[in-house]
C-alpha cells in the first residue's frame, strides 16, 4: 500500500483527536509532521509527538495537510493553506473559512464523497452539527425527498474548545462544593459567553442575519451545499448544554413522499456510518455519554407527526470531536487516496 506524508496543524482538542484517529484507523502514513504556533512535545495515548512551529516551508514534501481549524475565528488555513497547496499538498480544513467557497468541496463521505474529486487543492470539513445531521438525513432524502428541516441542536462544551470544557468542569466543582445552594457561579476560565454548569443557553456563534447566529446559518447553507439541494427549507436553533462531548439534535423533517417510521429505521440501519437505537419502551436511544469516542452517527426516537402529513421526528447524536471533526477529516483523506 502506498504511504503518504501527512501534516496535522493544531494540537487543540480537534488536533489531538486527528492524531488519535490517524492511528486508530491505520491511515497509511509514511512521515507525520505536527505543527502548532510553538514547539513542544506532546503525548497522545502513550504515543509521543514532537510539535514544530508552523511555517510555509514546513509543508515541503507533505501530501495531505489536516488543519484542525478554529471555529468562530480565522483558522491557520487562512495563513498557510495556499503555501501548503503550492508545495503539492492537499489541504483538508476543519475550520469555517473555506466551507462556502464555490471552488472548495464541502464533504461528508457518506453523503457526497465523490465531491473530493472536484478539489483544487483544498477540501473543507463541515461544521460538526451539520455533519451528523446530513449523515442521518441523506438516505431519507435520496429515498423520498426532504422539503423541510427544523432542527434544535444540543451542543457539548468541547465544541467550543478546551477552555469551554475547563469552564464547565470548574463551574460544576464550584456548585458542588457549595452544597448546591447557589447555582450562580463565576468561573476563572471563560470559554463561553454564559455559565454552562446547571444551565443551557441558546447562543452558539456570533449574530448573523434575521436574528439567527452564524452557527444556525451554517446548518442552512452547509446542508444545501453538501446535499446538492438549495430548495430544502432549513430552520435551526443551536443550544449549548452542560455535556463534555457529544452533540445531540432534535430533527423534524417533512418529506416529499410518505415513508413509515419502520421503513426509516430499516433504511438508516443499512446505511453506512449510522447506528439505529430506537426502543422507547426499554429506554434505549442515543445519548452523548454513550457515543463519546465513537465514529458513527446514532439515530433514535424515529416517529411520525400525528398532525402533519409526511412529518417525521428523529433524534441524532454523534461525538462532535470524532465524526463531527477529526474522523470526518480523516475519512475525507481516505476517500481522496482511493
Amino acid at each position: 500500500m502506498k504511504k503518504y506524508n501527512v501534516a496535522v496543524v493544531g494540537v487543540g482538542v480537534v488536533g489531538i483527536e486527528m492524531l488519535r484517529v490517524l492511528r486508530q484507523r491505520n491511515f497509511p502514513v509514511n512521515q507525520l509532521k505536527v505543527f502548532a504556533r510553538s514547539a513542544r512535545d506532546i503525548e497522545v495515548d502513550g504515543q509521543k509527538y514532537s510539535v514544530e512551529p508552523v511555517s510555509a516551508d514546513g509543508f515541503n514534501g507533505i501530501d495531505i495537510a489536516l488543519f484542525a481549524g478554529t471555529e468562530g475565528e480565522k483558522g491557520a488555513a487562512v495563513t498557510y493553506a495556499a503555501d501548503a497547496v503550492k508545495r503539492g499538498a492537499v489541504v483538508i480544513d476543519n475550520g469555517a473559512d473555506f466551507r462556502m467557497d464555490p471552488k472548495v468541496p464541502l464533504v461528508v463521505p457518506e453523503v457526497n464523497g465523490k465531491d473530493v474529486l472536484k478539489h483544487k487543492g483544498i477540501i473543507a470539513n463541515p461544521n460538526c452539527s451539520t455533519i451528523q445531521m446530513v449523515v442521518a438525513l441523506s438516505p431519507i432524502h435520496k429515498k423520498v425527498g426532504i422539503k423541510r428541516i427544523v432542527v434544535t441542536t444540543l451542543q457539548a462544551s468541547s465544541g467550543a474548545g478546551k477552555s469551554a470544557v475547563e469552564q464547565l468542569k470548574e463551574e460544576t466543582t464550584l456548585i458542588s462544593n457549595g452544597g448546591f445552594e447557589n447555582v450562580h457561579v463565576q468561573s476563572q476560565v471563560k470559554g463561553m459567553p454564559q455559565q454552562l454548569a446547571y444551565n443551557v443557553f441558546p447562543h452558539i456563534g456570533s449574530p448573523a442575519e434575521c436574528d439567527y447566529t452564524n452557527e444556525e446559518w451554517k446548518l442552512v447553507k452547509e446542508t444545501h451545499k453538501i446535499m446538492h439541494d438549495d430548495k430544502i427549507k432549513v430552520s435551526a436553533t443551536t443550544v449549548r448544554v452542560p455535556v463534555r462531548t457529544g452533540h445531540s439534535e432534535s430533527v423534524y423533517i417533512e418529506t416529499k413522499k410518505p415513508i413509515e417510521p419502520d421503513k426509516v429505521r430499516q433504511l438508516l440501519a443499512k446505511s453506512p456510518g449510522i447506528i439505529v437505537i430506537d426502543d422507547l419502551k426499554n429506554s434505549l436511544y442515543p445519548m452523548p455519554k454513550d457515543v463519546e469516542g465513537k465514529d458513527e452517527t446514532f439515530v433514535g426516537r424515529i416517529r411520525k407527526d400525528p398532525f402533519v402529513k409526511n412529518g417525521l421526528w428523529l433524534w441524532v447524536v454523534a461525538d462532535n470531536l470524532r465524526k463531527g471533526a477529526a474522523t470526518n477529516a480523516v475519512e475525507i483523506a481516505e476517500e481522496l487516496i482511493k
